[in-house]
């Protein structure tokens, strides 16, 4: 018994993630109400957001609740000024899982911490998306916001203390360690005029386990109905019958762009579990999450190929058969989706050294579908719902972090911090079925009805129309390993000056090869309250894996001044062989250099952070251009593909190592607090956040296109790095509570952005608008509340400045931060148990 005692000892460890009330003996210096973090320091928790080397901020169960919004990303982009997402981020699974942009920089470059352990990525690609395009992180919103204790987001570089990915910052979700009883919520609202309705219902509950452990589980179920479309109506679908409208028009539903505005109806189930049990001098601990999602996505209007829009023929290709879809239809992609972590650890206390020594797996596994579609190269026989494959991104950790507080004669114990990294990574992408992308081979009667007139003889295109299924040229899995060191020095100099170090080794088995990176922080305290600080930190990003395998054919439209252009493009896997001929190469990782300085004050409930940043970014992965197109390689880069065997494609796609940015901005956070005793306690915040992004490099063109009038990276990839996401964003609370009453008002301010073309003439920029949140909320009890609330009272929506298709939709353009289909109102009731 002694022995195992021994070995458990051996294994135990301290957590980063340690409950607060873990640490309630180290925060009793701190000043009233002031969270103490976990993030961004390895020593012993025992700081403030105030006096932190580094920005940060701290967000609580009520302030998560009070938006009103009930996913992680939508939650955070209501509360954290640098972060945005834009409206639809672009086509395949980039309107789904929307994908996110932090200090100007895609979400690749934030790293996701669950608990203080790294989090798996999507399997999810963003390819299509021009925001954040080819991006693959962390999806937040599977992961349960019942089971939330706080959440903590170091605004800095940390890749030095926590490897790849932290390169604009750190999210570290902190799972609910409560003890006592539970909470049921139920959450009920809808869009101003354009429905979607939403429907959301949540359970925690927490107890006491064993001698001072603890369990705590939640749950929680979410329906999200699509909205009605933003779009204009099309005024004509059927062409004239002897100069007269056909009479159909009467009876047909002219808002055929479905995919614009709010184009999801989703079902997500999100559950969590955390615990935590002492045994005899060490402490065993576990936390998981398991989700599944059910996406039904209304993408673009596919309506009789014979008429197209206002009665014209379409000269782009068959795309809709008469025999199935007589007055044509609108395709919607399936996306069903299992999610899953798990971590097992012990902690402890070894030979005075406090240690941690844990294991994690985790897996995003997507099943891909396609209903009311069609192969039309089927001919009318074609079925119309589709198994078009499946995507697969899997994830081992395992960690050993040790730390130890040493006497060195300074006016602060030396903190010593440790530790080593296992990982294991893969992706997958599995083929759907042959009638999801095969070409049938049907040819069009000319039977004399007017869609043989104008399409006899001719053959429709191959595979599905509306999105693509997964050939097996394309399937593919890869995986690699990874192992990493750290060691994370920390001190106070003198009373008022702090200064740590960190450094941290990384060995990856494919192209990203062996990385180093280093940390310096330091903060100087000039006065009580007041003080400077500001550090400097290289980091990194490895490319994932999805970007080196991730291969597709893709129908999608591009967009040249005012002209929406129908393409059918092969997107490569830079190891393939016709990557290789347009001069691919094995993708390396992403570089950065961060600095950043600032200001903290801190005085009774005034606090006021100030911070300045700077972060380089060097060969950073980007899509190519679609190369093959008339303007862009043309026949030439057709044979090349033809030669590497590539057919029935107009262009295609790679990622590449092309660009260096620099990003430049500064973050400011206020917040006061006024308590009374006659008219109830207030808190107030301010929080400005601005950046600007400039491209320092554009890699030349390899040597396998030279000679060719190719452009790799163009106008409009250059320029939505740059512009299609406001550089400013203002965001005022004031909450305040009296008695029973607790009400919440925020006004957000959205600075401009610009939807950029291939020319200049086809730009489109959308100014700043406001966006003002409200709720009302009132205790009925000690253990029941109510609260109703409005997300954009106002009903704002974005300028009617964009370029409208011939669906109808585009008349706001597609990236607006804060949505294309105006104002909605919730109600939400509360039942702590």
């Amino acid at each position: 018994m002694r022995n195992i005692s021994w070995l458990s000892r051996l294994l135990a460890g301290a957590s980063l993630a340690l409950p607060l009330a873990a640490h309630a003996e180290e925060a009793a210096d701190a000043p009233e109400g002031a969270p103490i973090i976990v993030t961004g320091t390895r020593s012993a928790p025992r700081r403030t957001v105030a006096d932190s080397p580094v920005p940060i901020d701290v967000i609580g169960p009520q302030e998560l609740k009070a938006t009103g919004r009930t996913g992680l990303k939508e939650i955070l982009g209501n509360l954290i000024p640098s972060l945005t997402m834009p409206a639809l981020g672009g086509g395949g699974t980039s309107a789904s899982v929307r994908p996110i942009s932090i200090r100007g920089l895609s979400g690749d470059y934030l790293l996701v911490l669950v608990n203080g352990k790294r989090r798996h990525t999507t399997s999810l690609i963003n390819n299509l998306s021009r925001v954040s395009g080819g991006s693959t992180p962390v999806d937040i919103d599977l992961i349960s916001t019942a089971g939330v204790g706080r959440i903590e987001v170091l605004r800095d570089g940390a890749a030095a203390q926590y490897g790849s990915d932290a390169i604009s910052g750190v999210i570290n979700i902190i799972l609910d360690s409560g003890k006592q009883g539970g909470e049921f919520t139920q959450t009920a609202g809808q869009l101003y005029e354009k429905g979607g309705a939403l429907l959301q219902q949540t359970l925690s509950w927490g107890a006491g386990l064993g001698d001072g452990g603890f369990v705590h589980l939640s749950a929680e179920g979410k329906y999200h109905d699509s909205a009605k479309s933003s779009a204009l109506p099309v005024p004509t679908i059927y062409p004239l019958v002897n100069g007269a409208p056909d009479p159909r028009e009467a009876n047909a539903n002219h808002l055929i762009a479905g995919g614009y505005g709010r184009s999801n109806r989703d079902k997500i189930i999100n559950t969590s579990i955390n615990a935590e049990l002492p045994l005899g001098g060490v402490t065993a601990y576990t936390f998981s999450t398991l989700s599944y999602r059910d996406i039904k996505d209304a993408r673009g209007a596919f309506f009789a190929a014979a008429t197209g829009y206002g009665g014209q023929a379409n000269t782009s290709g068959v795309s809709v058969l008469p025999q199935i879809y007589p007055s044509g239809n609108q395709a919607y992609r399936r996306i069903w989706e299992w999610d899953y972590q798990t971590t097992l650890g012990i902690k402890g206390d070894v030979a005075g050294w406090a240690a941690d020594l844990s294991t994690s797996y985790g897996t995003d596994n997507v099943k891909l579908g396609a209903e009311n579609a069609l192969n039309p190269s089927l001919g009318p026989s074609s079925k119309t719902s589709f198994y078009m494959g499946r995507q697969k991104q899997t994830l081992w950790v395992s960690n050993l972090d040790l730390s130890r507080d040493f006497s060195v004669g300074l006016a602060a114990p030396l903190s010593v911090a440790v530790g080593v990294e296992q990982r294991w990574e893969k992706f997958q992408n599995q083929a759907g079925e042959p009638d999801s992308y095969r070409d049938g081979g049907y040819i069009i009667p000319a039977d004399g009805t007017p869609f043989g007139t104008l399409y006899g003889g001719r053959s429709p295109s191959p595979g599905l129309v509306s999105f693509t299924g997964t050939s097996p040229a394309d399937a593919r899995s890869i995986s690699r390993g990874n192992v990493a060191a750290y060691v994370d020095l920390s001190t106070n100099v003198v009373k008022a000056w702090y200064v740590g170090v960190a450094g941290r080794f990384e060995h990856y088995t494919d192209s990203a090869g062996d990385t180093v990176s280093g940390k310096f922080s330091t903060r100087y305290e000039i006065a009580p309250g007041l003080a400077l600080r500001g550090g400097v930190n290289s980091g990194f990003r490895a490319p994932s894996l999805a970007q080196t395998a991730f291969s597709t054919t893709q129908n999608t439209v591009t967009v040249n001044g005012n002209d929406r252009l129908s393409t059918t493009s092969k997107f490569l896997p830079v190891d393939s062989a016709a990557a290789i001929a347009l001069g691919a190469t094995p993708l390396k990782p992403e570089k950065s250099l961060n600095f950043t300085a600032g200001l903290t004050f801190e005085r009774g409930g005034a606090r006021l952070t100030v911070d300045a940043y700077q972060i380089d970014v060097d060969n950073r992965i980007v899509k190519t251009e679609f190369l093959g197109t008339a303007a862009n390689g043309g026949s030439a880069i057709k044979a090349i593909l033809v030669a590497n065997g590539i057919t029935g494609v107009d262009s295609a796609q790679f990622f590449t190592n092309a660009i260096d940015t620099r990003t430049r901005g500064v973050d400011v956070v206020g917040e006061y607090n006024w308590r009374t005793a006659s008219i109830g306690n207030f808190r107030l915040s301010a929080a400005y956040s601005y950046n600007e992004t400039q491209i320092r490099r554009i890699a030349a063109n390899p040597a396998a296109l030279s000679g060719l009038s190719v452009t790799l990276f163009g106008r409009q990839a250059q320029r939505d790095l740059l512009v299609a996401t406001p550089r400013s964003k203002v965001v005022l609370t004031g909450d305040w509570s009296w008695s029973r009453l607790h009400t919440l008002l925020r006004a957000t301010r959205y600075g401009q952005y610009t939807e950029s073309s291939n020319v200049a003439s086809g730009d489109r920029t959308f100014g700043a608008k406001v966006i003002t949140d409200l709720e009302v909320g009132y205790d009925l009890s000690r253990r029941v509340s109510l609260a109703v609330g409005a997300n954009n009272l106002f009903d704002v929506y974005p300028d009617k400045n964009g370029i409208v298709a011939s669906d109808g939709s585009g008349l706001y353009g597609n990236f607006a931060p804060f949505g294309l289909s105006g104002g909605f109102y919730y109600a939400r009731l509360g039942v702590k148990f």
